[in-house]
């Protein structure tokens, strides 16, 4: 069974890979996981030759089909378990990311399938992350728009959040902007860095690389 060390490493990768043929940088892997370059550095040769990644020098690395599909596995659980906490012990959307951590590495797949079924099969997490499926596990790549990019005047829906730190989190709560809720960019202004968004329960306006954070799809 592989250590909650090498899933947290796979995990990253994954996440960070717009697909399969992506590299992900060693510096942006340190950085994600807040250890030291040398740290990289040994982990990834150890996972290169466990056949997880494939090592690129001065490039990258990429996730083999065998790590790939472990990655998966972690992020698939992760999800859950943060809707679970959210939905089921209604707990705040802020504080879950913590316990979902710690709680992948031990949840059996038993377990996991039971939680899975309790929650109605969702396919995403309370911050839109998608979830991969137990039978054919793909993240939906989304649909690359956000609130700084879409087509004003547009009908909208808020996909998912790409910061999920608290204060940012705390922002969207204040502003009404969580996955689901509709919205539409009412103006747009690059000079002022402002945009000012119509939703249903009234409106809301941010800066640019707020609404850079908010990914959202045409309704």
């Amino acid at each position: 069974m592989p250590t909650s060390t090498v899933e947290n490493y796979l995990k990253a990768v994954l996440v960070r890979s717009a697909d399969t043929e992506s590299v992900v940088s060693t510096g942006a892997l340190a950085e994600a996981l807040g250890v030291t370059p040398g740290t990289i550095t040994t982990m990834v040769k150890s996972l290169a030759a466990q056949g997880l990644l494939e090592h690129h020098p001065r490039e990258g690395v990429r996730l083999t089909r065998e790590g790939r599909a472990l990655a998966m596995a972690v992020v698939r659980k992760h999800r859950i378990v943060e809707t679970f906490l959210v939905q089921v012990l209604k707990m705040d959307w802020k504080e879950v990311h913590g316990e979902a951590e710690a709680l992948e590495h031990a949840i059996s797949e038993r377990v996991l399938a039971r939680l899975d079924a309790l929650l109605g099969h969702p396919a995403s997490d309370p911050h839109g992350d998608p979830i991969p499926g137990a039978k054919s596990p793909q993240l939906d790549p989304g649909s690359g728009q956000t609130l700084a990019t879409c087509e004003p005047q547009t009908q909208l829906r808020v996909e998912r959040i790409l910061d999920q730190s608290a204060p940012f989190l705390e922002f969207i709560q204040r502003t009404g902007l969580k996955p689901g809720s509709r919205v539409r960019v009412r103006e747009r202004d690059r000079a002022s860095g402002v945009v000012r968004c119509e939703l249903r329960t009234g409106e809301a306006t941010l800066g640019l690389p707020e609404a850079a954070k908010i990914e959202v799809r045409a309704t």
